[in-house]
């Protein structure tokens, strides 16, 4: 479905991601750990055409994305074509990125109003829609300062959810959360998962990449250190790097 193909991004001559392949299947969800600094949000970010790469490709459903061929060589595509090209992909950042001024509904009906989709009133009964399937059924007229981190989280995935993407790509979204408000944003997400959303989380809850997680990819120093099932990657037979880093985690 979504095909990283020996991605790389430089940043100060040194490699964010060095050279990573990545092939994910309808309905799959992956989950992306590693140390800090080891390149995993960069390469989400390049998944969700938010940063151009240096080289490799991208393609959703076969189709190159984020880049045009021009004779022999890649280069970066028209900003329309990117676009419609990032439309596709539902990102959910670690920071929520509400825009404190317009209400709940505002900021969902806001994708909407960008990429022309719908009539005012239809628009207003899809973010109504999205609401309630995060559990925020009641909230449209709140503002993000009137809501929890958590709820202002679940904000951010309806209003990705909004656009009907067909890949949900998650960075690290309960990482700013409190202890107590990281189970209501996971169960939304294991809700996606259930329903056949795929989906690509960098994440450090351990527990949500061993029970929901199709696999679990290990980063490290911009690489992909082991692609394994849960029932591999968490077990004996798990590489010595990916246990070395689970003992410091679990």
């Amino acid at each position: 479905m979504l095909s990283a193909i020996d991605v790389t991004k430089i940043y100060h001559e040194q490699p964010a991601v060095d050279g990573v392949t990545l092939e994910t299947s309808r309905g799959e969800v992956t989950a992306i750990l590693g140390p800090s600094g080891s390149g995993k949000s960069t390469f989400l970010r390049s998944l969700a055409l938010l940063e151009p790469i240096d080289a490799g490709e991208i393609r959703f459903e076969g189709e190159l994305v984020g880049q045009r061929q021009r004779g022999s060589r890649l280069i970066p595509a028209p900003e329309r074509r990117l676009a419609e090209d990032r439309a596709t992909v539902g990102m959910v950042f670690q920071s929520f990125n509400l825009f404190p001024h317009m209400s709940v509904e505002q900021n969902i009906m806001l994708a909407l109003k960008v990429h022309r989709r719908g009539t005012k009133s239809e628009n207003r009964e899809m973010a109504a829609e999205m609401l309630n399937k995060v559990g925020m059924h009641g909230y449209a007229s709140k503002f993000p300062s009137e809501l929890s981190g958590g709820q202002q989280q679940r904000v951010a995935i309806a209003r990705a959810l909004v656009l009907k993407p067909k890949i949900m790509l998650f960075d690290e979204p309960t990482s700013a959360l409190d202890p107590e408000l990281v189970r209501e944003v996971l169960r939304v997400m294991e809700g996606l998962a259930e329903e056949g959303m795929t989906m690509i989380v960098v994440t450090h809850e351990v527990g949500f990449a061993k029970n929901v997680a199709s696999r679990v990819l290990l980063f490290e120093h911009g690489k992909v250190m082991e692609d394994s099932p849960p029932s591999r990657f968490f077990s004996s037979d798990a590489s010595s790097r990916t246990a070395a880093f689970l003992e410091h985690v679990l």
